[in-house]
C-alpha cells in the first residue's frame, strides 16, 4: 500500500471498471450489503471501563442488525488484550495506548518476547485527555508546575508517558518537579483530593473521582494546552505523535460556555493485524458506520465514533488498507491522512527491519534477555524519520 489514493481515486482506475462491468453505488449511497463472520472475539478493557461499554454497545448493534455475535474478552492490562489478538483467539481490539507501544517496540513491548508488532487501526474514537491539579495547588498554566507534586504511576507505561509529554509542552522534565510514586491511577486521583499530590497527568476527563475532587475543598483546575503554542505541541508530539489538539465541553470543573483547551487522543482504537483480510475489515468498519444511529446515544462518548471524527488521523498505528477504502469512499479519508499513514508505515518498516538486526546482533554478541531491553532501546535511536 505505497499510495493508496492512485488505487482508488485515479479515474483511469474507475474507467476500468466500468469497462468490466463493474458498478459503484451512486455517491453519498454506499451499497447496504455488509457481510461479517457469524461470530467475532475481540479484545477489551475491563467490564466496566469506558472501552468496555462501548465495545459492548456497538456490539449489541451488530448483533440486531447483521446476526453476527460478538465475545469481548476483558482485560486490565495491555499485555492481556494483545496477546489473543497475537494468538488469533481474537481478530479485532479496542485498546488505546499499547498499539503505539507496540508498533514502536516500546515498554512492554521491548523485550524478545514481543518487540515490535505489525498493528492497523481500523477506526480511532478520539477521547479528552489533560493534566489535573487542585485549586489549592497554586498552578493556574502549565508553567506553574515548577517544583510542584507530580504523580509517577509504577508500571503505568500510558500514563507515565503523557505525563512526561505534558511536561515537555512548556520545557519542564520529571528532573523540574518533585514526583510523587503512588501504586495506581485511582490511587493517584484519590491523592488530590488527600493533598498528597498538586498534579495527575495523562488524566480521562470523565473519571467519576474527578467529579469528588470538584466538589471538595481541593478544588480542580485544568491548565490548557493551546493549539497556538506550536512549539508546545512540537515538543509534546515528538513524545507522544498521537495526541492533537482537543477542545472539552464538558466534564468536572469545565463549563460549556467557558470550554478548555486539552488534549484528544484515540481511545479506544479498533485495532488488528496487517494480516487481518481487507475484505473484512472494509465491512466491519461499514458496518460500524451504518449501525451509528443504534448506539450513538447509549452515552457521552458514543457520539465520537461518527467515522467523520474516528476515521482520521492521528493514531497509535497505521490504518489498515480496508479501513481506507471505505472511507475514501465516504468522503472521510484526505490527502493529509494518506501522508501521515505513509509516513508512519515507512517508520514502522524501518523498525521492523531494525529488530531482525537487533535479534542477529544479539545472538552474535551473546547479549542476555536481561540486558536486551536496554540494548534495544539504544538501537532505536538510530531510526531517523
Amino acid at each position: 500500500m505505497k499510495n493508496l489514493k492512485s488505487h482508488w481515486r485515479g479515474i483511469g482506475f474507475l474507467s476500468v471498471f466500468m469497462l468490466l462491468g463493474i458498478s459503484f453505488p451512486a455517491s453519498g449511497q454506499p451499497e447496504k450489503t455488509v457481510v461479517l463472520p457469524e461470530m467475532m472475539t475481540w479484545s477489551a478493557y475491563d467490564v466496566g471501563s469506558r472501552g468496555y461499554v462501548q465495545g459492548a454497545a456497538i456490539s449489541d448493534a451488530l448483533t440486531k442488525q447483521y446476526k453476527t455475535r460478538v465475545r469481548i474478552l476483558p482485560s486490565g492490562t495491555s499485555i492481556g488484550r494483545v496477546q489473543p489478538l497475537k494468538a488469533g483467539a481474537a481478530s479485532y481490539g479496542f485498546l488505546a495506548d499499547e498499539v503505539f507501544f507496540g508498533v514502536e517496540g516500546l515498554y512492554e513491548f521491548a523485550n524478545l518476547a514481543w518487540g515490535p508488532q505489525d498493528f492497523r487501526v481500523m477506526l480511532a474514537h478520539p477521547a479528552p485527555v489533560g493534566l489535573v491539579v487542585t485549586g489549592k495547588s497554586g498552578i493556574k498554566t502549565l508553567k506553574d508546575m515548577k517544583g510542584k507534586r507530580v504523580v509517577y504511576i509504577p508500571g503505568a507505561s500510558s500514563n507515565n508517558v503523557k505525563t512526561e509529554a505534558q511536561l515537555a509542552f512548556v520545557g519542564l522534565t520529571w528532573k523540574d518537579v518533585q514526583r510523587v510514586v503512588l501504586p495506581s491511577y485511582n490511587a493517584a486521583l484519590r491523592g488530590l483530593i488527600e493533598g498528597k499530590v498538586d498534579v495527575v497527568g495523562g488524566v480521562g476527563i470523565t473519571a467519576p473521582t474527578l467529579y469528588e475532587l470538584e466538589t471538595s475543598h481541593m478544588g480542580i483546575h485544568w491548565p490548557e494546552f493551546p493549539p497556538s503554542d506550536k512549539e508546545g505541541w512540537k515538543r509534546m508530539t515528538a513524545i507522544c505523535p498521537w495526541l492533537s489538539p482537543g477542545k472539552c465541553y464538558v466534564g468536572p470543573g469545565i463549563k460549556k460556555e467557558q470550554p478548555k483547551d486539552l488534549i484528544s487522543y484515540a481511545y479506544p482504537q479498533l485495532t488488528t493485524y496487517a494480516r487481518q483480510d481487507a475484505t473484512e475489515v472494509y465491512n466491519l468498519v461499514k458496518a460500524f458506520d451504518q449501525t451509528f444511529g443504534m448506539y450513538k446515544d447509549v452515552n457521552s462518548d458514543m457520539p465520537d465514533w461518527a467515522i467523520s471524527k474516528s476515521g482520521r488521523t492521528p493514531a497509535g498505528a497505521p490504518f489498515h488498507e480496508g479501513a481506507i477504502r471505505y472511507l475514501i469512499e465516504k468522503g472521510v479519508w484526505t490527502a493529509q491522512d494518506d501522508q501521515w499513514n505513509d509516513k508512519f508505515l515507512k517508520r514502522i518498516k524501518k523498525i521492523q527491519e531494525l529488530w531482525k538486526i537487533t535479534l542477529q546482533e544479539t545472538k552474535s554478541k551473546g547479549i542476555t534477555e536481561k540486558d536486551f531491553a536496554e540494548y534495544w532501546l539504544n538501537k532505536r535511536k538510530e531510526i531517523k524519520d
